[in-house]
């Protein structure tokens, strides 16, 4: 028989880096997990993406276990992490940040792919390209 589900929680953490401070702690307090529990799976779960902020689907069970899944992180952050820029523009239509060449906007709908609710690489091309015009980021 399938665990009876209590609550799911969705926050973001940085890959290799949880612990029990805001905005983790009282959320996974409130829905009575063992907080350093998580952050010891979550952690040696995400080390590879240390420092990168990745939203997480903690599923809390009943009986006050969990299960939890990493997703990828946001697409405005894998962006800016394949253009290696700070931020977007805060005027996307008037100043321009990057440009991002097609082999770059395969690769980041490649990795995003699992996150969206598309199986379709040209429809996560386009989701890409729609992010990136939002950002002031130009797509050749």
């Amino acid at each position: 028989m399938a665990k009876a589900i209590k609550k799911i929680i969705k926050v973001q953490a940085r890959g290799g880096q949880a612990n029990p401070a805001p905005p983790l702690g009282p959320a996974l307090g409130q829905a009575g997990v063992d907080i350093a529990g998580f952050c010891g799976k979550f952690n040696e779960k995400t080390k590879d993406k240390m420092g990168q902020m990745l939203p997480v689907q903690i599923t809390v069970y009943e009986d006050r276990s969990f299960s939890f899944i990493v997703k990828q992180p946001a697409m405005s952050t894998l962006i800016k992490t394949e253009l290696k820029i700070e931020s977007g523009s805060g005027e996307p239509n008037k100043t321009k940040v990057g440009k991002l060449s097609k082999a770059q906007v395969t690769k980041i709908a490649q990795a995003k792919l699992p996150d969206l609710n598309t199986v379709d690489l040209d429809a996560a091309e386009r989701i890409v390209m729609g992010t990136a015009r939002s950002m002031g980021v130009t797509v050749e």
